[in-house]
């Protein structure tokens, strides 16, 4: 594409970086018309429209820059949002409107936000996931409520977790361990609020458990807590926000199966939780019940981890990728040729990269 085309792509909003994927494919998860595993980065497709990406159990997600929204993958569930029930291993779109601007997959059920501000929700629902009032599955989006006030959404496993305009925090779905953060074990079937406060930033959900920034920088988390996921020293399980030490420099967080990773306002990366597979990157498989430092750099900018999953993965300053932690026989989600765990950071190729998210053992991400 010669630079003139895509500087009027641009210009209409056309244009934006290709998609990459790689892991498992047992279920057409990656996208590429095939169900063959890929243990290092492949293209799908030759568009450079995708503008959004989200990782599901065994399914994927992405929203393009012309606002329309992309689902394949594993689908008994409906968790595709396509009205079927029918698997696919390329690409398929969900309705016509284009006016989608968040999306968030869990195991088996996906979470969407529109730039109108309204939240909607679709599949596996036994667990009131979907967040509708029921427990019926749904194939096809379904509006949650009628406010036009949310902004950002995550979606754990089984259960979801949403901030509002006014940066209030609202979770549904699964709750045996708390992890809605409302200070009960009850199922919600539809969102509650998260107490009263309003300084709720950024959230992640993993299996079990819930990490939150505060626009103060502080860190809370709430849910299981039998690895030491949430990082309070004690791997006592938690029905309502506890605060992962004292400062106030955390800028960003992810969660795992059971560990947790963040990074802090110098650049420096953090992680705790589960290590039997080195997904906490101190180059051991000991478990770790609050945060420790990963290595000296002070140049890590974003970072997640495998939806359910026991990887972890960060994009440096510069761009470039690295990617730790299971790295499963038939899967190679992280993305280095092979299919041996790492149990320490490990750079991806020479590509550098805008956004990454990841499935239980998959791994999506768009070029910069």
């Amino acid at each position: 594409m010669t630079g003139i085309l895509q500087g009027l792509l641009a210009s209409i909003g056309g244009a934006g970086p290709a998609l990459y994927i790689w892991g498992r494919n047992a279920d057409g998860q990656l996208g590429d018309n095939t169900v063959i595993s890929k243990s290092s980065p492949i293209q799908v497709g030759d568009l450079t429209t995708w503008s959004k990406i989200s990782g599901g159990g065994r399914f994927s997600a992405s929203i393009k820059t012309d606002g329309t929204l992309w689902t394949w993958g594993y689908n008994p569930f409906g968790q595709l949002g396509n009205n079927t029930t029918i698997g696919r291993s390329s690409p398929v779109q969900i309705g016509a409107l284009t006016n989608w601007s968040e999306i968030a997959g869990g195991s088996n059920s996906a979470a969407a936000i529109k730039t109108d501000g309204t939240l909607w929700t679709w599949g596996q629902n036994d667990r009131g996931q979907v967040g509708d009032g029921t427990t019926v599955y749904k194939s096809s989006p379904v509006q949650v409520g009628a406010l036009t006030d949310w902004s950002k959404i995550s979606c754990g496993a089984y259960h979801c977790i949403a901030i509002k305009n006014n940066s209030t925090l609202s979770a549904w779905g699964r709750n045996d361990y708390g992890q809605i953060g409302d200070n009960t074990i009850e199922f919600r079937s539809s969102p509650v609020q998260v107490g009263a406060l309003t300084n709720w930033s950024q959230a992640s959900g993993g299996r079990l458990h819930t990490a939150v920034v505060k626009t103060d920088g502080t860190l809370w988390t709430w849910g299981r807590n039998n690895y030491g996921q949430l990082g309070d020293g004690t791997r006592v399980n938690k029905s309502s926000p506890v605060q992962v030490g004292a400062l106030t420099t955390w800028s960003e967080v992810a969660c795992g199966r059971y560990h947790t990773a963040s990074i802090k306002t110098d650049g420096t990366l953090w992680t705790w939780g589960r290590n039997s597979n080195g997904e906490l990157g101190d180059n051991t498989t000991t478990h770790r019940s609050s945060p420790i430092q990963i290595g000296n750099l002070t140049n890590w900018s974003k970072v997640g981890c495998g939806l359910d999953g026991r990887f972890t993965f960060s994009i440096k300053t510069d761009k470039t990728l690295w990617d730790w932690g299971y790295n499963g026989i038939g899967s190679g989600q992280l993305g280095d040729n092979t299919e041996i765990d790492k149990s320490s950071p490990i750079q991806i190729g020479s590509l550098t990269w805008s956004k990454i998210a990841g499935g239980r053992l998959h791994t999506i991400a768009l070029e910069d």
